[in-house]
């Protein structure tokens, strides 16, 4: 129970358990956030939650990049080919990129501190909320889980350690361009080359537009299993706590 009248009503939750996921608030940093939005938009609103907003960019993201051409010009940049980058881009894309690309870093800064702000007056209420729910849909409950499993699972294939904390919604969001990624770049044909020696074959087979998408998206997977994994388990640990203050500390016995 919080502390505020009987008939008080908390304004705000700072978690909801249902069959497609765990959705929390928890204190982050707006610079990390920020950053990740700058490696790839969508990702910081992503990690906010905030999926619709986030996935609407990283699409934009895709699209937009793969028209200009953006990630070419990268590479042919990182190799010292300046002119060839120039000639790579398309600036009837890149110029419509840019506003979009900024907008992501400066909405998920500011999203960040707003969200803060709201935890902190809903850690304070103390609000109820479910720690176990089943349906049509599926199962899903609060318990601890091991944070370098997430982080194992997610290094292997990008999704699959949000599918370990049972964030489906994410997971099949990640798994889907996963396959997308993979499949365009054709990084598993070079890898094979790889194993048979033919390292020139290598590189040649691989197509550098998709390519890039891979490393960030491989952090990103990382990083936001990590987190939710450790947050899920604070959040068990605090809806465990307020159970058992509530039920069985009001009848300890007091000593003089």
């Amino acid at each position: 129970m919080n502390n505020f009248h009987p008939t008080y009503k908390a304004r705000r939750m700072k978690a909801h358990v249902s069959a497609i996921g765990t959705t929390q608030m928890h204190l982050r940093n707006p610079y990390i956030i920020a950053w990740w939005s700058a490696a790839f938009p969508g990702f910081g609103h992503l990690l906010l939650a905030k999926y619709l907003r986030g996935y609407s960019l990283f699409i934009w993201e895709i699209l937009i990049n793969n028209m200009a051409h953006l990630n070419h010009a990268i590479v042919f940049s990182f190799t010292g080919n300046i002119e060839m980058a120039k000639e790579v881009l398309d600036p009837r894309w890149i110029l419509l990129y840019i506003p979009v690309y900024l907008f992501g870093i400066w909405d998920s800064y500011r999203t960040t501190v707003d969200m803060n702000k709201v935890f902190i007056l809903a850690e304070r209420e103390n609000a109820d909320f479910s720690s176990f729910t089943i349906g049509a849909l599926g199962i899903n409950y609060l318990d601890k889980r091991r944070p370098l499993m997430a982080v194992i699972w997610s290094l292997f294939t990008p999704g699959l350690g949000q599918l370990y904390i049972h964030r489906v919604l994410t997971a099949f969001f990640i798994l889907s361009f996963v396959i997308v990624f993979v499949y365009s770049s054709k990084i598993l044909i070079a890898v094979h080359y790889l194993f048979i020696g033919e390292i020139g074959q290598a590189t040649q087979v691989l197509d550098p537009q998709w390519f890039l998408f891979i490393p960030s998206y491989i952090g990103f997977g990382v990083y936001d299993s990590y987190v939710n994994t450790v947050e899920n388990n604070k959040l068990f640990e605090s809806e465990q706590r307020k159970f058992l203050k509530n039920n069985y500390q009001q009848y300890r016995v007091k000593f003089p």
